[in-house]
């Protein structure tokens, strides 16, 4: 049995992550008219989410190697409970209920999948093999098919993602890349087609938000006249036109980049893109830095993956990607998808603690 290391903490990932937290307390105030009952709940689920973090970095590599499959599994069985007796809200079925809580399990297998894509890419020698490769894909494909038919494709797209992400780091062969975009491309009318009709207007709306300026394009539209009119210093903290007379839709959770863009303009965006960049450039770090294939694939993922939740939701923010509702991690106002990226913050811490003690 291998040697554990005592306990440690990054504390530059952890600056990272604190800053982060800091900025969503202080714009939340703001994008939620001044409530402070609304800061209290985010406060409180924030603490969780890091209690969730350190509880998770305690945990070994090698353990969360053999819990995998386990783990893996009982993500894919609450997606199917989710499907049969899952809580519907706004049109989707995407919770359980267990009375004192309701929770999102596809926010589980946000994790679950790039545990199980990086725990089956390990069992063969890498780069990864043609066989191996497809096994990943049925692994990626079975928990984003349940996850679209909630319906919820903006996650089932960043769990697909996460997994994806793995089998790239896995050695994946530029060949069997150019198949698959081939593949993904020649599918793309049938996939048109499958899609709902909420979903297709999402896409005809980004290109043309101004077909439909009070309906379907008004997200879009609003949020880019805030993000625009913060200039290069902003209008300041509480002075946003466009949030304080409730203009921008969702301003707490999906839409609380343009509050933060309205108030602090320009340069207070490019501030908030540094801390983001410096909490992925570490864990990349910590990827590279971790001493065994199944960490760095599952650090890499987690990384790379922090990264795509920014880039989408920015991009949907700003207009150049269509709406999915996906939330600016660690910033906007919610509980389920904070404590399940924290937790993914703490295999990172993990992986930190043990860097030289895996094999």
């Amino acid at each position: 049995m291998t040697e554990q290391k005592k306990f440690s903490i990054d504390w530059a990932l952890m600056t990272g992550l604190l800053t982060l937290s800091a900025i969503s307390l202080f714009v939340l105030y703001s994008a939620g008219d001044q409530n402070t009952d609304l800061l209290i709940r985010q406060s409180i689920r924030i603490t969780l989410a890091f209690v969730v973090m350190l509880v998770v970095a305690r945990v070994t590599p090698e353990q969360l190697l053999r819990w995998t499959p386990y783990i893996y599994s009982i993500g894919i069985l609450l997606l199917v409970i989710v499907l049969g007796a899952g809580v519907i809200g706004k049109g989707a079925q995407r919770w359980i209920d267990i009375g004192f809580v309701r929770f999102q399990p596809a926010e589980m297998m946000k994790l679950a999948v790039p545990m199980m894509v990086a725990w089956v890419m390990v069992k063969k020698p890498l780069p990864a093999s043609l066989p191996t490769v497809i096994l990943g894909f049925i692994v990626v494909a079975i928990p984003a098919f349940l996850v679209i038919k909630q319906p919820d494709l903006g996650t089932a797209i960043l769990i697909a993602a996460s997994g994806l992400v793995v089998i790239f780091f896995a050695g994946m062969s530029w060949r069997i890349i150019a198949v698959l975009a081939g593949l993904l491309a020649a599918a793309a009318p049938l996939g048109w087609y499958l899609i709902r009709d909420y979903q297709r207007q999402r896409i005809l709306t980004l290109f043309d938000p101004w077909s439909d300026p009070l309906g379907a394009g008004y997200h879009t539209i609003q949020s880019a006249i805030a993000v625009g009119s913060g200039g290069m210093y902003g209008k300041g903290w509480l002075n946003g036109s466009q949030s304080q007379l409730d203009f921008i839709p969702e301003r707490s959770t999906d839409f609380i980049f343009a509050v933060f863009s309205e108030e602090f303009g320009f340069i207070g965006s490019m501030i908030l893109l540094l801390a983001y960049l410096f909490v992925i450039g570490r864990s990349l770090y910590i990827a590279i830095e971790a001493k065994d294939s199944y960490t760095r694939l599952l650090c890499g993922s987690l990384a790379v993956t922090f990264a795509i939740y920014v880039f989408v939701n920015i991009g949907m923010v700003t207009g150049i990607l269509p709406i999915v509702g996906v939330p600016l991690p660690l910033i906007s106002y919610g509980g389920t998808s904070m404590v399940s990226l924290m937790a993914g913050f703490g295999i990172l811490m993990s992986a930190y603690s043990n860097r030289w003690f895996m094999h």
